[in-house]
Order: C-alpha cells, then sequence, then structure tokens
C-alpha cells in the first residue's frame, strides 16, 4: 500500500446494511491533510511517540510532541498516533457507540464500510449499553490484510488514568488490550481518549502494539517475560503495517464522526 493512496479499495465480502441504510455510505472522505503529511514524512524517531507508561500526560492540557504518526522500535514494537478533530460530537458520544455498535455487524460497518466485516461480543450477551469488561471479536481489512482481533475493554485507570480526573475534565477514555482472535496474548495497548474542545471534541487514538508491550497473561513470573519478549519479536509490525493502521483509524474515526450525532439521536440512551 502506498501512503497517500486514499479512499482505498478493500477487498471485502461486506453487504449493505438495510436497518441502518440512512447512515450508510461507503464512500470514504479524504484522509485530512495532517494525516497525509504524517504518511508522507515517514517513521518518527520512536521517542517522539512515547510508550504506554505515557499514558498519564493525555491528561495534561496541550498537546504532545506529535500528535499523528508512526514510529518502529529497536524491540520490534510500534507506535501509532492519530489525531481527530470532530466537530459536533460529544465525549458521551462515543462512550455510547462503544456498547451500541458491538451486537451487529450492520452497525459495526457504518464505522467503515469498505473495511469492516463482522463483530460479536465474546460473552454472547445482548447489552447494549456497556463495553467495560468485555471482549469484542472483529473481522476487519487493516490495508489489505484481513484481521480478526479481540479487543479487551479496561478500565482506564488499569491503563494508568486517573478516572476522576477523566470525568471531572469532561473526558472518555476508551481503552484496551488487543490481540489476534484465539490466541492466549495480549499484544498491543489501545487508547481512544475523547476531550471537549469548542464546537465538539478531538479525539487522541495511542497504539503501542508488539514488542515489549506483548505479554502472556496465563504464563506469570520469567518464563512469561521471556517468552513474550520472544513473540514481541515475532510479532514485529513493519513499516507497510504502521502506515495501514494510521490509514484505517484516520479513516474510520472521521466518517463516523460525521454521522455520529445523527446515530446518537436516534439511537442513543432513552430512545
Amino acid at each position: 500500500m502506498t501512503a497517500l493512496s486514499t479512499p482505498t479499495n478493500y477487498p471485502s465480502d461486506n453487504s449493505t446494511p438495510n436497518r441502518y441504510a440512512r447512515f450508510h455510505d461507503p464512500v470514504m472522505a479524504p484522509l485530512p491533510a495532517h494525516v497525509r503529511e504524517a504518511l508522507a514524512a515517514g517513521p518518527l524517531p520512536h521517542d517522539r511517540l512515547p510508550g504506554c507508561d505515557s499514558a498519564p500526560s493525555l491528561l495534561e492540557p496541550g498537546y504532545g510532541r506529535a500528535e499523528t504518526g508512526y514510529s518502529l522500535g529497536a524491540d520490534g514494537s510500534a507506535h501509532v498516533y492519530v489525531l481527530t478533530t470532530m466537530p459536533g460530537v460529544t465525549p458521551a458520544m462515543w462512550d455510547w457507540w462503544f456498547g451500541w455498535h458491538g451486537n451487529d455487524p450492520q452497525r459495526y460497518q457504518l464505522w467503515h464500510p469498505q473495511a469492516h466485516v463482522h463483530v460479536s461480543w465474546a460473552d454472547g450477551l445482548p447489552d447494549e449499553d456497556r463495553y467495560l469488561g468485555r471482549t469484542s471479536n472483529v473481522v476487519e481489512y487493516i490495508g489489505t490484510k484481513r484481521r480478526r482481533f479481540s479487543i479487551r475493554f479496561i478500565p482506564p485507570s488499569e491503563a494508568g488514568l486517573d478516572e476522576a480526573r477523566l470525568a471531572a475534565q469532561g473526558e472518555v477514555a476508551i481503552c484496551a488490550r488487543a490481540g489476534l482472535t484465539g490466541l492466549p496474548v495480549d499484544a498491543s495497548w489501545m487508547i481512544h481518549q475523547l476531550r471537549p474542545v469548542p464546537a465538539g471534541c478531538e479525539m487522541r487514538s495511542r497504539f503501542w502494539i508488539a514488542g515489549h508491550n506483548l505479554s502472556l497473561p496465563w504464563l506469570p513470573g520469567k518464563p512469561g517475560q521471556l517468552a513474550a519478549r520472544a513473540l514481541g519479536w515475532l510479532a514485529a509490525p513493519g513499516k507497510a503495517d504502521a502506515e495501514a493502521l494510521l490509514i484505517h483509524c484516520a479513516e474510520e474515526m472521521n466518517h463516523l464522526a460525521a454521522r455520529l450525532p445523527a446515530l446518537y439521536a436516534e439511537f442513543g440512551p432513552g430512545r
């Protein structure tokens, strides 16, 4: 995949949703200028995009040294950051969306109609009001690669964020550990922070993948650390993988943000 080949034609077997046809638009908008610039710049020095231990700094005002871009570490890790501005959107809308969309592939496909294929909750429950403590099994294309991911949503405190401060600042942080479905491996950390800005909100997405971010919850102690280190190297993403994830995140977040207020008005809490 070339860095600037957007919108992308994904090899997908998605069917057009019917129940939510009014919100379904298969045409993806061009990537924002700052995303195109980040892709053209190529990999950043790894310290420009700090690791997951830097998560508490998300609660500070202002911005980091870089808000959109990717880097590749000597330990086999990849860091991918994406900033998305969302006029007319509130953090509460995204908090609702992450619980609501997970029961229905047609809803999931609204998010990225070219790349999203299927979604289901691992627990099989029809609960639409929560995502914390649950695992979402998704099938999607990242670039041209069809992937099956299990995304285990965790409390923000588990990712190092002060939940009381989040609430006081009117912010939401969707946090997760993710890996390939069927493998008992936490391969990455993920945070989507939503914070209010004039006329809407902005999302600061962070992905910390493979390398030292990989762990084996079922194998404690030194053996687990050694095995995780070896797997972290084997799972190392390349430049094309990091670029594809950056593009995918920018596409899906911008696409849904344009439709989320209307979705929330019709299907949100109390509707």
